[in-house]
């Protein structure tokens, strides 16, 4: 990969597709992603607002623009010019949008607290909350929704313990993240409100901390802020928001996601049962098959010309990776479509590349991986509640998820 001006452009279509390439239709990729993995190079697409830019959804060519030092998630230019699927552009100062020494500066004010032995330190705990939900499953009776009773409060908790942030104001910080996730069904009126009330609610966080300092998370970045002048103010209460935003939204989507495609496959089903020894591979696998997002929220920006994906991108170009898609390319995973629990080696991107890499990928995986184990000791005869034509879907938000899942035992 080297940048260049001399390489002719790759021939475009005369109208690019739209993106993302169909609705997300349960957990099931697109049928237009098919041809996109086996085609030689990148193609053009046209996002929802900011106009076309460069997708990328095969493997290799995600991991390279992704650890391409000529792409960037800097707001390089005028933010409503970004070509993104949302009608608000991010907002600027968050860790989110920010490449380079900038970056990797707010990463290490929280690598700390998520390094695998302050992880593996919180297994404990994690492990009464899982049992403490179950009981209350149990307690109840079947039918039962997960989401309700295990999904949503389990990494809730966990996050909140993590950060310091009282479990009590679940309800209020999970309202301003349904908006900003489902944004498209919101409008944009919903989202800047929620996004300043957010900034608001964490401001008052940080106020406490500084009248009575802790020791948790939050704690450290607001003493990282005022002793040692690491992170500005608004770097903070970004951070922050990013942290709780990502802390939580995802994991609690893949634990519904997980479960409902267990029991939609039952050989798969019935083999972790007997063998809960592969717990950690049958997480990675479905990490791998479940397409978390539906579709990449916005694209990167090129600082300059460059070779990527079999094209030229000149600089100012945005380009898209869809992680999803890259985990289905048959160039690397055998029999893509194919739910294997015991897949080995499986180098997936659900977790992202590079400097990108998720911060809290090993809280996730220890959360799922309990989950998963504890779940399915305690219900082993569990089972969808009702038809699975009648589940329902959260069709609009950036991630895919089940607004309900009844099951029974």
């Amino acid at each position: 990969m080297s940048t260049t001006t001399a390489t002719a452009r790759a021939v475009e279509p005369r109208e690019s597709p739209p993106y993302p390439l169909g609705p997300p239709e349960r957990l099931d990729l697109a049928p237009g992603y098919g041809p996109l993995l086996a085609a030689p190079r990148m193609t053009r697409v046209r996002m929802p607002y900011g106009g076309d830019a460069w997708l990328a959804v095969r493997y290799e060519h995600v991991r390279e623009v992704m650890s391409c030092p000529h792409i960037t998630r800097e707001l390089v230019a005028a933010p409503e010019a970004l070509p993104r699927r949302l009608p608000e552009p991010p907002p600027g100062g968050s860790i989110m949008t920010m490449d380079g020494a900038e970056h990797a500066r707010l990463r290490r004010l929280v690598n700390k607290a998520f390094t695998a032995r302050r992880i593996e330190a919180m297994r404990a705990d994690v492990q009464r909350l899982v049992d403490g939900l179950l009981d209350g499953m149990e307690a109840a009776g079947p039918p039962v929704d997960l989401v309700e009773a295990l999904a949503v409060p389990l990494p809730v908790r966990v996050i909140c313990a993590l950060m310091g942030i009282p479990a009590d104001d679940h309800e209020r910080f999970r309202s301003f993240t349904e908006t900003i996730m489902g944004a498209a069904a919101s409008g944009p009126d919903a989202v800047r409100t929620a996004m300043g009330d957010f900034f608001a609610y964490f401001s008052e966080l940080i106020a406490q901390r500084r009248a009575e300092p802790t020791d948790d998370l939050l704690g450290g970045l607001v003493l990282a802020r005022d002793k040692e002048d690491r992170l500005s103010e608004q770097e903070l209460v970004w951070l922050g928001i990013a942290l709780l935003i990502g802390g939580h939204e995802t994991t609690l989507n893949q634990i519904a996601n997980f479960s409902y495609t267990l029991l939609t496959h039952p050989e798969a089903l019935e083999d972790l049962r007997a063998h809960p020894e592969i717990t950690p591979r049958a997480v990675e696998e479905l990490l791998r098959y479940i397409p978390t997002g539906a579709g990449s929220a916005r694209a990167h920006i090129a600082t300059d010309d460059v070779e990527l994906g079999g094209v030229t991108v000149r600089a100012g170009e945005g380009v898209v990776v869809d992680l999803g898609a890259a985990n289905f390319d048959a160039a690397v995973f055998a029999q893509p479509h194919r739910l294997d629990l015991r897949r080995e080696p499986n180098h997936h991107l659900a977790m992202g590349h590079s400097s990108h890499f998720c911060l809290g990928a090993q809280l996730a995986r220890m959360e799922l991986s309990i989950t998963l184990t504890s779940l399915l000791r305690r219900f082993p005869g569990l089972r969808l509640a009702i038809p699975v034509e009648e589940l329902q879907w959260n069709s609009t938000g950036l991630i895919r998820g089940l607004a309900r899942l009844p099951v029974a035992w």
